[in-house]
């Protein structure tokens, strides 16, 4: 599909930051050596060594140019200077109960107890193009709703079904095995992300600990971040447990596994903690708008562990936690809002009934620093 002419103007990224920050040495995944047996071999082993020890990986080389990304950065943009009355007519109903899709207003969570300081996140979710959601968006959105449809169904062709079949291939599994429970047109609670950070002073930084969003695990397999310059992601390494942070590439996709695989392989796959600090000095002035994919398991899919894997099988990884509990084993769909609903509340600092609930039976979540 040819890109439509830039009606919307150019987007603008920010410089990046000369700090020497602590950077994480993150291995990158190559698809331009993806569709032969001894690359995708590889690759394979190089995806797994990233979701076993690293937390995060890059992606490049991935189809999907830069023109396209950078436009869908601009709409983002263009949605957030929207005022916020006609955001918030864009509000789920049972947001409380965990859904998602649609406007999230920021100044939900209490960041700092003493001064009252509050968030300044927001999120705008746009779901699957598969005929099993409503798509009633701001006319910025609707304007671009077909370039955007475009863009999320590439994000499954060009992204994630590589990695899928990677991951089949490590764990030595039918090829398609990850990508028949992750069928586009099948009733998924994926969704596309624009994500906007504004920027508190360097006083309420302080105030707030420096930490913008606290750790915590994503809930669904793979989380796609597409590079934007301003340094605030942070990622705890599986092996070492030391915070490091996430330096932007150009031309990469920065990713992380999430809950359903650790569910699925019984924690062979790890979900990797991460968090949102308060940028350096020399960027800490300008907000930070991201742009984001979360892909998810079919609905319908039981996040029991796999039992065909041979790999699982020799390394012991047979029962996950809700298995080992005794506990029925959720749905995609029921561990979704559960632990959509718990992240409502959680964050109200201090009160242990919501930062350590079991959202599930046979699970109890938890925030971490």
């Amino acid at each position: 599909m040819p890109v439509p002419v830039p009606e919307l103007g150019s987007y603008q990224y920010v410089p990046e930051t000369k700090e020497n920050l602590d950077w994480a040495d993150l291995i990158t995944v190559d698809l331009g050596l993806y569709g032969t047996p001894e690359g995708n071999k590889q690759l394979a082993q190089t995806l797994i060594k990233g979701v076993r020890e690293d937390g995060f990986f890059y992606v490049k080389n991935f189809n999907i140019s830069q023109e396209r990304v950078d436009r869908q950065f601009a709409i983002g943009k263009r949605l957030y200077e929207l005022p916020v009355e006609e955001k918030l007519k864009y509000v789920p109903e049972g947001l409380e109960q965990g859904k998602f899709n649609g406007y999230v207003p920021a100044g939900r969570y209490v960041l700092d107890p003493v001064s009252g300081l509050r968030d300044r996140v927001e999120i705008y979710n746009i779901p699957k193009f598969n005929g099993d959601f409503t798509h009633k968006h701001p006319q910025t959105v609707q304007d671009h709703l077909a370039e955007i449809q475009e863009f999320s169904r590439s994000l499954h062709t060009e992204v994630l079904d590589p990695l899928h079949i990677l991951l089949a291939i490590a764990l030595e599994l039918p090829e398609d095995y990850f990508t028949k429970i992750h069928q586009y047109d099948i009733k998924s609670e994926d969704h596309l992300r624009y994500m906007k950070y504004s920027k508190f002073t360097p006083e309420e930084n302080l105030k707030i600990g420096k930490k913008w969003v606290q750790g915590h695990t994503d809930l669904g397999s793979w989380t796609l971040l597409f590079r934007q310059p301003v340094a605030a992601l942070q990622i705890q390494n599986h092996k070492t447990g030391e915070w490091k942070w996430a330096k932007p590439q150009d031309a990469t996709l920065t990713v992380n596994a999430c809950d359903a695989l650790s569910f699925l392989t019984a924690g062979y796959v790890k979900s990797t903690i991460h968090r949102v600090s308060s940028p350096p000095k020399d960027q800490e002035h300008v907000d930070r708008l991201g742009l984001l994919y979360f892909s998810r398991p079919n609905n319908s899919v039981r996040l029991a562990t796999i039992k065909d894997s041979s790999v699982l099988q020799k390394e012991g990884y047979t029962q996950n936690s809700f298995e080992t509990s005794g506990e029925s084993v959720p749905t995609m769909e029921e561990w979704t809002f559960a632990k959509q609903k718990w992240q409502r509340t959680q964050y109200a600092r201090g009160d242990s009934k919501h930062e350590h609930a079991q959202i599930l039976p046979g699970w109890k979540e938890k925030p971490y620093a």
